[in-house]
């Protein structure tokens, strides 16, 4: 197979050699060194490179890409490269497709349309007879178990995904992706009250969970708690300070609650992440 050198993807690319080097240092791209430690590029190499171009080229700020990457390379299941995966701008979002799943890696927010929604109807009664065999058949389910059927019904069956989030919750009360799921779906459900308790235990068991400290927030200010939600977005913004909705939101809190400086410079930093 062609290795590519880093002068070579510069040029193909439109890249400056600094620029590829970068994506290497972050750790994003793992190319094969030569005998005197010069870069050599595969073809996967390059489709990535292109589509963080890509993104470059809707003027989305450099620092907001790598972040973006960084946390996509978190999210993808381990073995899954990146290349493995699509990703495109709509708006303002940085937006991944993966065969018929489609997120924010930002956010970590899913993304669903009419074909999936339906698709995740018609596979729901296969899922739920699945569960009711592997209960009858199988052994005393673990807090793990519960939480994964839980995230297996959750598309088609979110009444009772729910109860298996609860069921792994009361086997493992410190169980964060069990309290963020679980939070997720009660606030979704209209319930910001049942959600607070939820992502709060998240972030008592996880304290660096940027998603649970957002999401916190967000079910505070739906409940009026305005000073509570601010604090929770500024958590959410020293956890992560690539995460422009947190930004926004706290912008909006900060103003609302006398606080004009505190605002100005959320949604500066707001502007500069979603610039294009």
């Amino acid at each position: 197979m062609k290795g590519y050198s880093t002068s070579e993807v510069a040029k193909l690319l439109g890249l400056s050699a600094s620029q590829v080097r970068g994506y290497v240092r972050a750790g994003f791209l793992s190319p094969e060194r030569g005998s005197r430690g010069e870069l050599s590029f595969s073809f996967q190499d390059l489709v990535f490179l292109r589509t963080a171009r890509g993104l470059m080229s809707e003027r989305v700020a450099p620092r907001r890409i790598r972040a973006a990457l960084s946390r996509l390379r978190e999210q993808l299941p381990d073995g899954r490269p990146l290349t493995a995966v699509r990703i495109a701008m709509e708006g303002s979002r940085i937006v991944v497709e993966d065969g018929a799943r489609r997120w924010q890696p930002e956010s970590g927010q899913i993304l669903f349309d009419f074909g999936v929604a339906d698709l995740a109807r018609k596979v729901a009664p296969l899922v739920r007879r699945a569960f009711q065999e592997a209960q009858e058949e199988g052994p005393e389910f673990s807090a793990d178990d519960w939480y994964e059927w839980a995230c297996e019904l959750e598309p088609g069956s979110p009444g009772e995904a729910i109860a298996a989030y609860r069921k792994a919750l009361a086997l493992d009360a410190s169980h964060a992706d069990a309290h963020v799921n679980l939070g997720r779906l009660l606030h979704e459900s209209g319930d910001a009250a049942g959600a607070e308790p939820h992502y709060a235990a998240a972030l008592a068991a996880r304290p660096d969970d940027a998603t649970a400290a957002f999401n916190l927030g967000v079910a505070l200010e739906d409940q009026s708690k305005l000073p509570e939600a601010l604090l929770a977005y500024q958590k959410a913004v020293r956890l992560d300070p690539w995460n422009a909705d947190a930004h926004f939101n706290a912008a909006s809190l900060a103003e609302k609650l006398g606080r004009p400086a505190e605002a100005l410079r959320h949604l500066r930093t707001y502007r500069k992440l979603t610039r294009r």
